[in-house]
């Protein structure tokens, strides 16, 4: 009975990977678990007692509020075509330069991923906007397709990232968890501010890997990457096209690095600030304004019925011994928390194949956070590693989500073995970070520090 937990677990990644939707899996799968235990006499009924309060913290946590603004400044910058107006202006201003096409894709991708924080929005905004410019001006297909994947999976680690927000929440609770399991009565916290300062200076990182690889490709192998064709244009155009953007993220960034806002009130700024710069610029009529609020609905929606089917799913989880069971395991490992460390990265690397972001974080993490975090981890740390982990296995085939995303849009000329291949660089640069962040850690936790 000790492994039902176990087959609780094993039963919702099967039910996942048959294709039922992630937050009644979850929620359906835990409660027939529970019926059946308490049936048997192997649960006690009184876990699920703590279900409404833990659905009402929920819908009423100020922190997760920043979810839906988020989305909303993501998706109006989107339906307004600021990120397809600055890929052309940087393409024309780049064009001459080999490579250049590709840079500005990585650029504008950035700006695209930290604005949206959704990887399958991202690859697929940036495949339909690029993907056809790349191809025309004789890149090779393997080459534009790994860009614009890699490109696209930056929204998990370029703060201000929705996956940031919805990990930072949930770390946030399982280190004051840990530290109560340790007999701290007065815990510290970790916000969601602590996590974007860790992850800033590791994502412009990688950004500058992903910049030098296509400089270098340019150079060695000039076929794959040569000059655009497009006419050129001034510097002018494109910082009068890119100085709005980037003022917003800066501005929404920036207020929560130096602690003016929180990552809510940000948010709020950087909704508004979005819709105004698409009415300045004259693409934010009415239908476009209401699909972008119903996308935000939805997607909101997904967000907040992922999190009470993950709570369902937690309580009956608990319930079983599960977690016991996990930290019992973990601290029988040789190696202490290093090695269970590498076994939660292992373990999530290996689920981001089926799962997305979003249920990993809503599901592992407050399963897995709690003990890691007792045995020392810096909350951080963890966040950070977590999130490149998951970057890297939304990329490497042959389940990538991103690889996926980029096939269904992908004309028929690029084959998915182009896509395949195109990713392996960028999947390495991904790793070397990886096992940077492993040895020295500070490359995550400096800033934070120096900000407290």
């Amino acid at each position: 009975m000790e492994y039902l937990s176990l087959y609780l677990f094993l039963a919702v990644c099967l039910f996942l990977m048959l294709g039922y939707p992630v937050a009644f899996t979850l929620a359906g799968t835990a409660l027939a678990f529970a019926t059946g235990g308490v049936l048997t006499g192997v649960f006690d009924a009184g876990f699920l007692s703590a279900l409404p309060a833990r659905i009402f913290g929920t819908v009423n946590n100020s922190t997760l509020i920043a979810v839906p603004l988020f989305i909303l400044m993501g998706t109006i910058l989107e339906k307004s075509r600021v990120a397809e107006e600055l890929l052309d202006s940087m393409a024309r201003l780049f064009g001459s330069v080999r490579g250049g096409l590709g840079i500005s894709v990585v650029v504008v991708g950035m700006f695209l991923a930290a604005s949206t924080g959704i990887v399958g929005a991202t690859v697929v905004t940036m495949g339909l906007l690029s993907l056809p410019s790349m191809l025309r001006s004789g890149y090779s297909p393997s080459l534009a397709a790994g860009t614009i994947c890699a490109t696209g999976t930056l929204g998990q680690i370029i703060p201000p990232s929705i996956a940031l927000v919805l990990l930072g929440d949930i770390l946030s609770n399982a280190y004051q968890q840990a530290q109560l399991s340790m007999g701290t009565l007065n815990p510290k916290t970790v916000s969601v501010g602590d996590l974007f300062m860790g992850a800033l200076f590791p994502g412009l990182i990688l950004v500058a890997m992903y910049i030098l690889y296509l400089l270098v490709q340019a150079r060695l192998k000039p076929e794959t990457a040569p000059p655009s064709t497009l006419e050129p244009v001034s510097a002018g155009v494109v910082l009068g096209g890119l100085i709005p953007p980037l003022g917003l993220i800066i501005l929404v960034l920036g207020s929560i690095l130096v602690g003016a806002a929180t990552p809510t009130e940000a948010a709020g700024i950087g909704a508004i600030g979005a819709l105004l710069l698409a009415i300045a610029k004259g693409q934010m009529g009415f239908v476009r304004l209401k699909d972008a609020m119903r996308q935000t609905l939805e997607i909101t929606c997904m967000v907040f019925m992922i999190l009470i089917g993950a709570a369902v799913f937690s309580l009956v989880f608990r319930g079983f011994g599960g977690e016991e069971l996990i930290q019992t395991f973990f601290h029988g490992l040789p190696g202490g928390v290093m090695a269970a460390t590498l076994v939660v990265m292992v373990v999530i690397f290996l689920l981001g194949f089926i799962l997305d972001f979003i249920e990993i974080t809503f599901v592992v993490v407050p399963i897995v956070g709690p003990i890691l975090l007792a045995m020392g981890l810096d909350p951080v740390w963890l966040g950070i590693m977590i999130a490149l982990n998951l970057q890297t296995s939304f990329l490497t085939p042959p389940f990538g989500f991103a690889l996926f995303y980029l096939r269904g849009v992908a004309p028929e000329s690029v084959t998915t073995s182009a896509i395949y291949k195109g990713v392996v660089p960028f999947i390495l640069m991904q790793l070397a970070l990886l096992i940077a962040l492993w040895f020295w850690p500070g490359i995550a936790t400096w800033l934070p520090a120096v900000t407290q």
